[in-house]
């Protein structure tokens, strides 16, 4: 009735529509070959109860019966095997019309896209994107080398003491004692100057290390 009115369906809407119909029609195709199976059981019953009383002519016209019964059943499972071949078919072409549209969809979105590209500019971001993380790892980097050289005097005197008192800790020696009973006068008086030598000394090489982190923020500067 829809021609009537002047409404054409889609392609999706016939797809539906006939896939509708074969399952109706595979339906009914069950229902009567089932019917048949149970006409074949009862036959199958009134064959054996009349073969008992002796009637062997009716026998043989319950038998060609049963074996029409038979034959049909057979066409039947034949029939419903054709329409669900279709019904594949129909399946098959409606996921193929799915997947076509989603496709022009997917090609449409996409050039949309290329179209709002600009790639010189990407281009440029990329380039200052690879620069400032360059320059960040380079900042970093200089600031972890300050750190580590502020720390590592301190790192290495507390290493020196734990390997000390476990050293003493394994010979049994208790280190506070011994400094208890150790005389006053075992402190010489001339070790101040020598520390003080070797902090002039360690003062000297600083500045080698403050020139090579001068020079990474010069480069710093410089990018």
């Amino acid at each position: 009735m829809s021609f009537l009115f002047g409404k054409k369906k889609t392609p999706a809407e016939l797809l539906r529509e006939n896939k509708r119909m074969l399952d109706r029609s595979i339906r009914e195709i069950e229902r009567e070959r089932q019917g048949l199976q149970n006409q074949e059981k009862k036959l199958i019953t009134e064959i054996k109860k009349t073969a008992k009383q002796g009637q062997m002519a009716a026998v043989k016209v319950m038998a060609k019966d049963l074996i029409r019964t038979r034959h049909q059943i057979t066409k039947f499972y034949a029939l419903k095997s054709q329409l669900q071949g279709i019904s594949l078919r129909i399946q098959t072409l409606k996921s193929t019309q799915s997947m076509g549209e989603a496709m022009k969809g997917v090609t449409k979105a996409m050039r949309q896209m290329n179209r709002q590209m600009n790639l010189p500019a990407l281009q440029k971001i990329m380039q200052e994107f690879e620069r400032q993380n360059e320059r960040m790892e380079m900042v970093t980097e200089v600031m972890g080398d300050a750190i580590d050289d502020a720390l590592e005097g301190d790192e290495e005197e507390e290493e020196t003491e734990e390997l000390v008192s476990q050293v003493l800790d394994e010979i049994g020696i208790d280190i506070d004692s011994q400094l208890i009973k150790a005389p006053a006068t075992s402190v010489a008086a001339p070790a101040a100057p020598t520390k003080v030598a070797q902090a002039t000394a360690t003062s000297a090489e600083d500045p080698g290390i403050d020139d090579d982190l001068q020079a990474r923020l010069d480069n710093l500067r410089k990018m």
